[in-house]
């Protein structure tokens, strides 16, 4: 109806009624019409709901982003994180001995790099690096197809920045909370950063395997260079490595880090980054990388210098660099001696074990090994092992003896002897009667040590060791005559430097100067605070002494031509411990060898080994130095001592020739006074053992 009444009329053209056939059905052409609209229909609306789900998913990915952004905000994580401090220990040359923490990590500028080593981590890491902002749709597809298509996980998609963000600010673990932070942080990365510094901040900050984090540690850690001097061939290899460091660690794999390196070569090539002639070139001329061996023996000077640090550098925050005392020349042969003479003769020995210690005058320590092997044993024998010094402990016992009014010309019956309930032993039970003071030291008769301590009185003997440096809990009876009480070699050691310098004390020091990164000085050793412990008279009694023990005792095996030397060997009972502590005008060194289990060796003397090891570390630090006597010497003075014309027999612990008529004494001059006479056999030895 209309609006008055009429017909309303249709809008639009009439509508078209079916023609019908003669049977009255209706034609193909009409059906057929709906079901192309029903399809136009179906895709229309799946094409809307596609649409909507990436309108709505990208309004629910930026409200989760922007959750994500809001609570990282909160949390004031948007800055980039303080790299801990590191520490360069340099030797006395200026030489490194080591580097902890990331000293150079930051160090790397990208603009003074050669120009193939980001070109390389940017082809096979990132290849649209400089096209996306953080986050790479593109290969977050491929990387989504090809994992499908493998069935696993094959490539993750992350853009180098994400990387970094992840190296910087998050964990490890595969969440989709941490994948959304990392989103977050990469793109503020590339809103405070310009891409150049975003590489930068990357090639310094991750992980190349072989514990090097940045590419300038990894160059030298592999290569021996720093990362401005890497070869294309080199900085391809490096490249590699990120995306598996252990697979493709160019040290320990080289047939697979090869195999990777060839694989970024070829990226470069693809992006135009290098030519195929210099792809080949690099393939042609490959870079062997050094296998990353043990940590060398200095590690346990570094561990002993870290330690000490916080009385010397307290609340610091900057990269620091620790100037040392050490030689690096003597530390090697030191290593070398050590590992030498346990490879030699360990098994035979059933020895496994050993330190050695170097100080100078002053207690400047020189060379530092706490053990055989570090990567096998961080426990420091040096410092921290406490054994029974054996008769390395009589040079207290003696001394204590020279300041009571003995002399080394004194004569004392070598006999058996009972205190109370202890009876003290010569080595194979020989005695050899009267005998002076000076031969009793040389040939370390322990019934002579007892009677000395037991007439001063331990308290003496033990008051004196405390004097020149022992700090170690002693015991209180007369057998501390004969080491029983535990010491470490570095303070066994600092108290036999005072008969090598004039008598002053020493305090073991290795930090020479601490400098911050920017070169302000922080700390310095100024003067050495030394005391007077031993007296002129009593300092030239015992040098008389212990010079004898060197050149006709228990060490003959330490002595070398030229210089003027002293000491005494220690060995503790059941042969646990063999000890010899030396000295010459220049240098005092320490070595103890024994088992870390306290079980016996087979009868290794503080004159065999250890003897030898002292010599090793000895003879090639005194070839350009001028000859000289010990102190406490009727002069004084300097004299140029030329090298002795005998050669003594190198003997160890053997029975004394008791039945031996003496033979008639001749002048002695001045060279047989310090090295013996020309004809003169050894003294048989005899090496205190409890």
């Amino acid at each position: 109806m209309g609006l008055f009444g009429g017909k309303k009329k249709a809008k639009g053209k009439p509508r078209r009624e079916p023609r019908l056939l003669d049977d009255g059905k209706a034609t193909a052409k009409t059906s057929a019409k709906p079901k192309r609209t029903l399809r136009r229909r179906f895709f229309g609306w799946i094409t809307r709901m596609v649409w909507a789900l990436i309108l709505w998913g990208s309004v629910a990915t930026a409200a989760a982003m922007g959750f994500v952004w809001f609570t990282l905000a909160r949390q004031d994580l948007f800055r980039i994180p303080e790299r801990e401090p590191g520490i360069l220990i340099l030797a006395n040359d200026g030489s490194e001995i080591a580097e902890q923490g990331t000293f150079f990590g930051d160090a790397v500028a990208i603009a003074e790099l050669p120009p193939y080593v980001p070109q390389a981590i940017i082809a096979i890491e990132d290849r649209r690096f400089h096209s996306h902002y953080g986050i790479d749709p593109i290969g977050l597809t491929r990387a989504m197809v090809h994992n499908a298509m493998a069935g696993r996980m094959r490539e993750g998609g992350s853009t180098l920045t994400q990387q970094l963000a992840k190296n910087l600010f998050l964990s490890h673990e595969r969440t989709f909370a941490r994948k959304a932070q990392e989103a977050v942080f990469a793109i503020w990365l590339e809103r405070k950063f310009s891409k150049d510094e975003i590489l930068q901040l990357y090639m310094n900050r991750v992980y190349f395997g072989g514990g090097a984090d940045g590419i300038d540690k990894a160059s030298r850690s592999f290569y021996g260079k720093s990362a401005y001097e890497l070869s294309l061939m080199e900085a391809a290899t490096l490249a590699g490595v990120l995306k598996a460091p252990t697979t493709y660690n160019p040290a320990k794999r080289p047939e697979e880090s090869l195999s990777r390196a060839k694989l970024v070569l070829d990226a470069m090539v693809r992006e135009d980054f290098i030519t195929e002639e210099e792809a080949k070139e690099a393939i042609a001329s490959p870079t062997k990388a050094k296998p990353k061996g043990d940590l060398p023996a200095t590690q346990y000077a570094v561990d002993w210098i870290s330690g000490q640090l916080p009385l010397y550098v307290k609340g610091n925050t900057d990269s620091l660099i620790i100037e040392t005392t050490i030689d690096p020349t003597m530390q090697a042969s030191a290593e070398k001696s050590l590992r030498k003479r346990l490879s030699e003769s360990g098994k035979k020995l059933n020895i496994s074990q050993g330190a050695v210690l170097t100080m100078d005058r002053n207690g400047a320590v020189k060379a530092f090994v706490g053990g055989r092997n570090y990567q096998k044993s961080q426990f420091n024998r040096a410092t921290a092992a406490k054994r029974q010094p054996g008769s390395a402990f009589k040079a207290f016992v003696y001394l204590a003896a020279m300041e009571n009014g003995y002399r080394p010309d004194s004569v004392e019956m070598d006999e058996p002897v009972t205190f109370g309930n202890w009876s003290p032993e010569n080595h194979k039970r020989k005695y050899l009667g009267a005998v002076s003071l000076q031969q009793a030291y040389a040939m370390s008769l322990n019934s002579v040590a007892a009677k000395l301590a037991f007439a001063v009185s331990p308290k003496a003997v033990t008051q004196v060791a405390k004097r020149l440096g022992i700090g170690s809990p002693l015991g209180q009876d007369v057998s501390i005559a004969l080491g029983t009480s535990e010491v470490t070699l570095m303070e066994l050691t600092a108290a036999y430097a005072p008969f090598s310098n004039g008598g002053m004390s020493v305090e073991p020091y290795v930090v020479q100067r601490i400098l911050s990164r920017n070169g302000k000085v922080l700390y310095e050793r100024l003067g050495d605070g030394l005391a007077q412990v031993v007296g002129e008279q009593e300092l030239y009694h015992m040098n008389s002494m212990m010079r004898a023990v060197v050149t006709s005792g228990t060490a003959t095996k330490a002595r070398f031509a030229n210089m003027d030397m002293g000491g005494k060997t220690g060995t503790s009972q059941d042969y646990r411990d063999a000890w010899f502590i030396g000295y010459t005008p220049y240098f005092t060194t320490g070595v103890w060898m024994g088992n870390d289990d306290n079980t016996p060796t087979k009868n290794v003397t503080g004159g065999t080994l250890p003897a030898q090891v002292w010599r090793d570390v000895m003879e090639p630090a005194h070839r350009d130095l001028k000859a000289r006597l010990l102190p406490g010497s009727v002069t004084g003075d300097d004299v140029v001592v030329a090298e002795a014309e005998t050669t003594l027999e190198d003997k160890t612990d053997t029975e004394p020739a008791a039945e031996e008529k003496p033979r008639k004494k001749k002048k002695r001059g001045l060279l047989a006074l310090i090295f013996g006479d020309e004809d003169e056999e050894p003294t048989q030895q005899i090496d205190g053992l409890y």
